[in-house]
């Protein structure tokens, strides 16, 4: 039974699906205006994360994360690059798109651009205004906050509170309104800016109606459940529940998650473009390992901050090649191994308690920290059980389905690599010939020669066999 914190309600309850064995997601994508950083990663990561536990628990998932390719910082940033905004959205998209695969997220089954439901959105806001809910003012159009009866709940804030620190703002657009509460869905079209006709003049959508009218289109009037960062709690989304619940009548979205933000510094500040403390993803990956990123990401509750930093990138680098260790001395033995053995039934039933900790971890609410604790106690039990004499395939065989089925989930994914380096592999021949012929100076010499290129030696009763230096 798979629990899930519902920001909503505030509290862990039963994940009920509103179709048996299918997940309904919407998660808020990048405004692609520049390359994302390892704070925008760490949505994307996570909530990947979430969609492949739940795969592996047999749902079918129906994962929409949108793009929202219209905005001030787009236009912004073409009218800096000197070409349309169509086009920076299209590079950066691009950009999106390779930097998640080098990070092994599974593609959304729809990545919607908010350009491609423009008709869908005017739509949209019509009904809202026949409703009462929306209103024109001088070619923009906002929406009625306080027509919303349960305007708040989700980021647990009164109305009165917000009168507050909206009241305090002032300019053109606040003359504009009714009231100081109430947000834009249409937005009038400034000079030389990219825009689009509609019944109030030509204009361009509000941020927070592109979502709702996406996450709408796609997964239904109620979705199973709506993800996205922590800082998209308020105002995004909770202007999301009050436009997609005033227009539908429905329930909007039946679990609401966000994940934690990534800090650095030593005073854990969150990284943000805005405080231009960020690393981009598409940096990084030149110089580090996309997948020691993945993991160091995907294996911290979704929930809880990220503290980003050499240290625990360094940690997270020695911990994955540890188990990257234990995969190649599986896949070693299991060359040698015996088809069944005696005590099989006695390894299968620790195999099986193990798998029952790891559903028992993740099954609350995705508590991914506590799962990989699990994945480690499988790597030493692997360990332990490789050391004897003689093993039995079927226990490896087990053994191996559970391990790469569970880094999966985090995004990890081992391969072999014997096959690609043959040099390696006949300089170990020749070594093993070396030490057979009691030539041990040739024998510590091709040792050397490959630690200097990061290939560590071990000798083994079934062989030698070697692993990369972490």
């Amino acid at each position: 039974m798979i629990k899930i914190y519902n920001t909503l309600t505030r509290q862990k309850e039963e994940f009920v699906p509103i179709q048996a064995g299918k997940v309904g997601m919407y998660v808020c994508g990048p405004t692609v205006y520049n390359y994302i950083h390892i704070g925008n990663a760490r949505s994307t990561i996570a909530f990947d994360t979430i969609r492949r536990y739940f795969e592996y628990r047999g749902y079918q998932v129906d994962y929409v994360s949108n793009f929202t390719d219209v905005d001030d910082k787009i236009i912004r940033a073409a009218n800096e690059l000197g070409i349309t905004a169509p086009e920076v959205a299209n590079r950066f998209i691009q950009a999106f798109e390779e930097d998640t695969k080098a990070l092994n997220v599974e593609p959304a089954t729809a990545h919607p651009r908010v350009m491609e439901h423009m008709s869908d959105i005017i739509s949209f806001i019509q009904v809202l205004i026949e409703k009462g809910y929306g209103y024109e003012s001088n070619g923009d159009v906002y929406y009625r906050t306080r027509k919303f009866p349960t305007y708040g709940q989700l980021s647990d804030q009164s109305i009165d509170e917000l009168e507050v620190g909206a009241s305090q703002r002032t300019g053109v657009e606040q003359s504009q309104k009714e009231d100081p509460l109430d947000f834009a869905l249409w937005k009038k079209a400034k000079p030389n800016e990219i825009s689009w006709d509609s019944p109030w003049g030509p204009g361009r959508p509000g941020w927070h109606i592109e979502c709702s009218v996406m996450a709408t289109k796609h997964l239904g009037e109620t979705i199973d459940i709506h993800g996205g960062g922590q800082d998209l709690e308020f105002p995004h989304h909770e202007n999301e529940i009050a436009q997609s619940e005033a227009k539908t009548g429905k329930k909007f979205a039946n679990y609401w998650m966000h994940n934690g933000y990534v800090t650095i510094g030593d005073d854990d500040q969150k990284m943000s473009k805005s405080l231009g403390n960020f690393i981009t993803v598409h940096e990084m990956i030149q110089t580090v390992d996309p997948q020691v990123l993945r993991f160091f990401m995907a294996t911290t509750q979704y929930r809880r901050p990220i503290r980003y930093s050499e240290a625990t990138m360094k940690e997270a680098a020695t911990n994955l090649q540890r188990l990257r260790n234990t995969f190649d001395n599986l896949k070693f033995r299991l060359a040698t191994a015996e088809k069944s053995l005696a005590d099989d039934t006695k390894y299968l039933a620790e195999l099986e308690q193990i798998e029952q900790r790891f559903i028992e971890e993740m099954d609350d609410d995705f508590n991914a920290a506590n799962g990989i604790t699990v994945v480690y106690e499988l790597a030493k039990w692997l360990n332990t059980y490789l050391e004897k004499t003689t093993v039995s395939a079927d226990i490896l065989a087990k053994g191996e389905a559970l391990f790469t089925q569970w880094l999966a989930i985090f995004g990890i994914l081992f391969t072999s690599e014997e096959l690609l380096d043959e040099e390696i592999e006949q300089l170990i021949e020749e070594r093993t010939q070396a030490r057979k012929n009691r030539d041990f100076a040739r024998s510590d010499e091709i040792r050397d020669q490959l630690k200097e290129k990061g290939i560590l030696l071990d000798d083994t009763p079934q062989g030698t066999r070697w692993r990369r230096e972490a």
